[in-house]
């Protein structure tokens, strides 16, 4: 997503020779559901990729947060304020309808070009021009020089490793001894099931929530797909490759997790045909000491990967594109000294502001996943407090002052208003191999 977002933002902004290289052999888009914030819509909408996702999309207008093992409602949030106070809904999708838009926004730009089954074996400077090697799947390899370089090659970033290798940085990869199913269930598997069909209908998330783990639930695809998204501890990774976050996944075992959740969760998750049970590993590094280098930068998940508990993983990357190309237009003049002090302001804007969501997320989570004692007790008054109209909400993402943080936050007005500040700010770039 940061990727995308960032050649056609950079096009739409002027730039005229923007080349994205990518390892897969096309953008057959793939994936689960996604949520579709108004952080992400509206940056989406000023690319002009906005309408044909939330056509798909489903205006979500509630959230129900579940005990995982009774169905007992703990918490219900109207969520129809939202569009009224940010000026765009939050909405639910699929990943291919977010990718494949911002991929057909691309293709309308004669400036950008794809280059396919191309991926990056290393880099060989990072300033004045940074240099890198691109390896074709069926060529050789050879050298690409540019004046700008944005490395949005995800967690197993090679570009953050020989970077942070450069700078003396130790930023290994943490697992998080967490792990998710990503599931999809279609309509027609679940047309005997009043209760399941009433689930898919509806306009709202559902959370259940039990000791370590939960589930997360809505409609996508114009309301003819369940999806499911859990986390749960990762029991059953060690088998897999290490080099792989992901894993086929035994139905069983999947069932066995959840299996003192209610009936109907277990009724749901036993839609799942044989065979198409995914499981992913959840991994993230360390806030990094920076996520700059001469004349490249970091982006997305290659410098802030985060859990998923506050939905928010795409729409960080997506407002770090549209950061760095309100920065880049506003280079006084196109010397590698300027570039490196645009994208540091890009740093500054965005840095700070991911990090905090990243730990937010992860504290979302472990409040989630509590067991029983005294801070379940605690946090269980909360939602107490909640359903008679006082107080926050214990799922972080659900809570109208973090949807102030997140939704109200505009990255390209504050860019724009506060670029030639931080600009002016900045000392020269030391030199840099």
């Amino acid at each position: 997503m940061g990727g995308l977002t960032s050649a056609l933002a950079l096009a739409r902004e002027g730039f005229k020779d923007i080349n994205v290289y990518e390892t897969a052999s096309n953008l057959g888009f793939v994936g689960a559901g996604i949520q579709l914030a108004p952080n992400m819509a509206r940056i989406l909408d000023h690319l002009g990729v906005w309408e044909p996702i939330a056509k798909e999309a489903t205006n979500i207008r509630e959230t129900s947060i579940r005990q995982g093992a009774t169905d007992q409602e703990l918490a219900h949030v109207e969520l129809d304020y939202i569009e009224k106070t940010y000026g765009y809904p939050h909405m639910v999708g699929h990943r291919a309808s977010l990718a494949g838009s911002l991929y057909d926004g691309c293709k309308r730009e004669e400036s950008i070009k794809f280059h396919f089954s191309t991926s990056v074996e290393g880099i060989e400077s990072f300033f004045p021009k940074p240099k890198f090697i691109a390896k074709p799947r069926d060529g050789e390899p050879y050298t690409v020089e540019a004046d700008v370089l944005l490395a949005s090659d995800g967690i197993k970033s090679k570009i953050r490793v020989a970077m942070l290798k450069l700078l003396n940085v130790d930023a290994e990869v943490q697992d998080t001894n967490q792990a998710a199913y990503r599931i999809m269930i279609h309509r027609d598997e679940v047309k005997d099931d009043p209760e399941l069909l009433q689930l898919i209908d509806s306009d709202r998330v559902v959370r259940w929530i039990g000791p370590k783990r939960h589930i997360i639930a809505y409609p996508v695809s114009n309301k003819t797909i369940y999806n499911l998204s859990t986390t749960q501890p990762d029991d059953r990774f060690a088998a897999a490759p290490s080099a792989t976050y992901t894993t086929k996944g035994s139905k069983s075992a999947m069932l066995d997790v959840f299996g003192d959740f209610c009936p109907m969760v277990k009724r749901m998750l036993d839609k799942v045909p044989e065979g198409e049970v995914c499981e992913w590993k959840l991994r993230v590094h360390s806030p990094l000491p920076t996520w700059v280098h001469g004349t490249t930068a970091l982006v997305g998940d290659a410098c802030h990967p985060t859990l998923p508990h506050l939905a928010q993983g795409a729409a960080q990357a997506i407002e770090d594109a549209a950061v760095i190309a309100v920065a880049l237009s506003r280079l006084p003049d196109t010397s590698p000294e300027s570039i490196n002090k645009a994208l540091r302001v890009y740093e500054q804007v965005r840095k700070g502001r991911a990090e905090a969501l990243v730990e937010m997320a992860a504290a979302s989570g472990r409040a989630l996943h509590l067991g029983e004692g005294a801070a379940k007790e605690e946090r269980d008054k909360k939602f107490a407090a909640l359903k008679g109209g006082k107080g926050p909400v214990p799922d972080k993402w659900a809570d109208a002052d973090v949807q102030r943080l997140i939704y109200g936050f505009d990255c390209t007005q504050v860019t724009r208003d506060s670029f030639d500040e931080i600009f002016k700010s900045l000392s020269p770039a030391q030199s840099v191999l």
